[in-house]
């Protein structure tokens, strides 16, 4: 029996998309290290209508950290990171 904190990255909750074809094309606008925190500023994008995901290239390790992007579609480009940028 399978243990939920070992799920091999299709169960749900999983929040990074692993080389992923349909992201390609879409903008970075943003780098991260661990999987909560590129999350969390992807759902901030979103409820603000922004079309957003998280991406890697790579699996991330055990401890869900790795390369993830935080991409947006090209049309959100500008809004996003006008967004990202004044946090201030």
């Amino acid at each position: 029996m399978r243990l939920p904190r070992f799920r091999d990255g299709k169960g749900k909750g999983r929040g990074v998309a692993i080389d992923d074809p349909r992201y390609e094309g879409w903008e970075t606008v943003g780098t991260f290290e661990d999987e909560p925190t590129a999350v969390a500023w992807r759902d901030e994008l979103r409820t603000l209508g922004i079309d957003a995901a998280c991406v890697a290239d790579h699996p991330l390790d055990r401890y869900r950290r790795g390369d993830i992007y935080l991409v947006v579609a090209p049309e959100y480009w500008s809004r996003a990171t006008e967004i990202l940028d004044n946090l201030d």
